[in-house]
Parts: C-alpha cells; sequence; structure tokens
C-alpha cells in the first residue's frame, strides 16, 4: 500500500510534539490535538522537499526493529549512566580514554546519523567524525575497553539495518573495529 508521504509527516510531527512537551497523561489528547493543528499544515507545506508518497507497509514491518532499538539503547543509557557515576564517586577506578575505530555495515546518512546521536547521547561515548570513504565512525570512550564499547554499536546497527532498509544483513560479518592504540595513536 503506498500512501502520500506529507500526513505521515504530520502525523509524526504531533507524536514529536507530545515528546517535547513532556504532557501528562490527562493532557495527551488535547496535545496531540495541538501538535496534529501545527504538524500537518507545516508537512503539507514542505511536502515538495520530500517524496510524493511512501510504502507505509516497508514502514510498519520496521516498528518492531523501531522498538527494539529503544529498548537497547534505553539499557545502554542507563547502565553508562550508572558507570559514569560510579567512576565519578570512585576515582580509584580506571579511566582509560581512547579513539576507537568502528567500520559500519549500514550506509544510509539517517542509519549513520542516528547510530551516531546514540552513541553521543549515551554517557561516557562521543562521536567524534564519520570518514565517509571508509564508512567508518570515530568514538572516544572514557574506558578503552574496544569490545564493551563496539557491543552496544553493533546491535544498534543490526537494527538500523532492518529499520532503514539497508542492503547489508546483520548476518553479514562486521568489519572489525580498532583501538587508537593499535594504530600507533593515530587516525589512519
Amino acid at each position: 500500500m503506498r500512501a502520500r508521504k506529507w500526513p505521515l509527516l504530520g502525523l509524526m510531527l504531533a507524536v514529536l510534539w507530545l515528546f517535547v512537551r513532556g504532557v501528562h497523561l490527562d493532557a495527551v489528547v488535547g496535545e496531540f490535538l495541538i501538535g496534529l493543528a501545527v504538524g500537518m499544515p507545516v508537512a503539507y507545506v514542505l511536502r515538495r522537499f520530500y517524496t510524493e508518497r511512501v510504502h507505509v507497509g516497508g514502514s510498519l514491518r520496521s516498528i518492531p526493529w523501531i522498538l527494539r532499538y529503544l529498548a537497547v539503547f534505553i539499557y545502554e543509557l542507563l547502565t553508562a549512566n550508572v558507570d559514569v557515576a560510579y567512576r565519578v564517586l570512585h576515582p580509584s577506578l580506571p579511566i582509560d580514554p581512547d579513539v576507537i575505530a568502528v567500520p559500519l555495515r549500514v550506509e544510509s546518512d539517517a542509519a549513520i546519523t542516528t547510530i551516531a546521536n546514540s552513541i553521543t547521547l549515551t554517557p561516557g561515548t562521543l562521536t567524534m567524525d564519520h570518514d565517509s570513504e571508509t564508512n567508518t565512525l570515530y568514538v572516544h570512550a572514557i574506558v578503552g575497553d574496544v569490545d564493551s564499547v563496539v557491543a552496544p554499536i553493533r546491535t544498534w546497527e543490526d537494527y538500523a539495518l532492518y529499520i532503514f532498509d539497508e542492503d547489508a544483513s546483520p548476518s553479514d560479518p562486521a568489519p572489525a573495529a580498532r583501538s587508537g592504540r593499535e594504530r600507533g595513536g593515530r587516525r589512519e
């Protein structure tokens, strides 16, 4: 089933409005209507910047993967907050910063941006750069354990492959990540 894209974007803007407003349960309907009253005209006016139609079936199929992505992200966000807070309160714990090169399988700008933002929003890690020639993210982490930094990124990437309908598959081998120390402390 194919549908016009701008009404779906208007609906997404209305849902985004609920998150921005941080409404209570008793005000959800009113705030959603306000979001629709603003979101639909904005989406209509900006409709020429998007493709005219979208395949709704493909978008609906990605919902379970989006929910899984969010669940893993929230888990990583919570555990990283606890870890960083624990390291601050116990200065004897090691902080061993490193820059880790994480080659990606996802290729679309939206997928790369989503993963990069997820990394940056997680305490203790920061996406520093993306090399488009090698499709590699450079991630600064306060703990230089490559495996502990790369594991959640690979999980997010697996889900992003489905969400953004990428050509690669989660069963495809992921390129090996490298620590800055393995490269002599310099970016290649």
